[in-house]
């Protein structure tokens, strides 16, 4: 997720690094094919889950910094850094939906900053690659997708009018057969929940009524008051020390800052997040964007982030008055391969074994739903 320290980044095309292993690229293709078997694990069920997807790999190669070339090569996906195509987009969503993973929530950002809609420069923004393609997929029945406001730094939505241009933006994405629902309404998350506008989502859920929708679910990442008009509360993610200083922690830590911050009401249902890692430190200093150094968790494994996901479902089996029926989980997240947080299959995890410890989580229990 593209947060405040991403703006200003250089638009610079980072060298491409060759980093070419005969076994990692043997087991790369395995996995690669295995996405053709269309066996998915996300039809019926009482789990649903889904992960976040930032598209800073098309277009330009402005995310791809020389120290993540450097110093973090393994992160580079199997498909290689561009994601562009749809080809490769079509083998994402098997990938995923093979594996259980429900929907995807993207990344989606405002123009200008603070200022009226631009919607050439929205529709031009490479940031919307993947939802783009995403929804010209041949495959896209397989999953389900929502859309993450990202209005923060550098992308902020002012004033009652902005929302309101936003909703009416958003209303044909919303009306999309595979737009993921809550209680039957469209789920839009926001990123920022204090830039959130009373007026402006009172139009929105009279625009979603007035389009033959039921309403809207508006989620606030973090605390958003349910009298702004959020009806759901979620997280992007929980960073413990995000500025505090290169500190090496244990993912552990990272997995209990987040299960502290579950908690909901009826009045305020929240859907559990789970992170897939923290380590931003291709994205810290002269030779990534700039970021402030903080505390990184690089000890992750595939075996802890089943756990994590284990545990979210237990909260909810233990406070089903706090969370939603569906029984939904965010995943942080398919590629945030920035800032260490992903499950995508790579160069360093050809295998995708972070796919394969999201399937048998799923396959503890019942087969997941959509």
């Amino acid at each position: 997720m593209p947060v405040h320290y991403r703006q200003g980044c250089t638009r610079k095309q980072a060298s491409r690094v060759a980093f070419v292993i005969a076994s990692c690229a043997m087991s790369a293709l395995t996995v690669w094919a295995a996405a053709g078997d269309h066996k998915s694990l996300t039809e019926g069920g009482n789990v649903r889950i889904g992960a976040y997807y930032f598209d800073g790999w098309a277009g330009t190669d402005r995310f791809v910094t020389k120290r993540m070339l450097a110093e973090f090569p393994e992160r580079e996906p199997i498909w290689g850094w561009r994601d562009d195509s749809l080809e490769v987009m079509e083998r994402q969503i098997d990938l995923a939906a093979d594996h259980g993973l429900a929907f995807f929530a993207f990344c989606w950002y405002w123009h200008d900053n603070g200022q009226a809609i631009n919607e050439k420069a929205i529709k031009a923004d490479p940031l919307h690659t993947g939802l783009e393609l995403f929804l010209k997929a041949r495959n896209n029945r397989r999953m389900k997708f929502c859309l993450l406001v990202a209005n923060h730094q550098g992308f902020e939505i002012k004033g009652t009018e902005s929302w309101k241009q936003a909703a009416d933006f958003w209303m044909p994405y919303l009306k999309h057969p595979q737009y993921l629902t809550v209680d039957g309404k469209p789920l839009v998350i926001i990123f920022n929940s204090a830039g959130g506008d009373q007026a402006g989502f009172a139009y929105f859920q009279e625009a979603a009524r007035k389009a033959g929708l039921p309403g809207v679910a508006i989620a606030a990442c973090g605390n958003g008051m349910p009298q702004l008009g959020y009806t759901h509360r979620t997280h992007y993610n929980v960073i413990p020390g995000y500025t505090a200083g290169p500190q090496e922690h244990k993912y552990a830590e990272l997995a209990e800052a987040h299960a502290q911050a579950w908690g909901g009401s009826r009045e305020q249902p929240y859907l559990p997040e789970v992170t897939a890692g923290w380590d931003a430190r291709p994205w810290e200093g002269p030779q990534g964007h700039g970021k402030e150094p903080g505390w990184y968790f690089p000890d992750r494994t595939p075996e802890q982030f089943a756990a994590s996901l284990r545990d979210a479902i237990g909260w909810m089996d233990k406070h089903p008055d706090q969370t939603i029926s569906e029984r939904t989980i965010l995943v942080y997240a398919w590629n945030e391969f920035g800032e260490g947080g992903y499950i995508a299959p790579t160069k360093g995890d050809p295998e995708g074994r972070y796919l394969k410890a999201l399937q048998s989580v799923l396959a503890d229990g019942d087969t997941p739903r959509r």
